[in-house]
């Protein structure tokens, strides 16, 4: 399985913008697929995440209700829209897939093992 990450590019603040991760394969129920992002000179940090056995969502304190996390099953690609964007929303944003993960380990990079390459987001002030 690959997964790829698209969607990155550069807007203003309180601009939107939609990334999308595409998975190779077919949909799996174990998965729980994720959002994370590492803004330069920081440690990498959680966005968002979807657990497909109970469609259940998680996102970070900082972009709740600004970001959305959603995903076609058809087209086994999870999206992260992003509203009301801010400049410390700039980063590289990376998704990636954890089977079978427990909610307290969904924003920790260490349980999964599958990632994209990154997409990066500019946000100008």
């Amino acid at each position: 399985v690959q997964l790829q990450a698209s969607g990155g590019g550069l807007v203003q603040a309180g601009g939107s913008l939609r990334l999308s991760c595409a998975a190779s394969g077919r949909p799996d129920r174990a998965n729980t697929m994720t959002w994370f992002r590492q803004a330069p000179g920081k440690d990498l940090e959680f966005v968002a995440g979807f657990r497909w056995r109970d469609r259940s969502t998680q996102y970070a304190e900082s972009v709740k209700g600004r970001f959305s996390i959603s995903r076609d099953t058809s087209e086994n690609t999870v999206y992260l829209q992003m509203n009301s964007l801010k400049p410390e929303d700039t980063a590289a944003y990376y998704c990636a897939v954890g089977r079978n993960l427990i909610t307290s380990s969904i924003s920790s990079s260490r349980h999964y093992n599958l990632w994209g390459q990154g997409t990066l987001v500019t946000v100008s002030s």
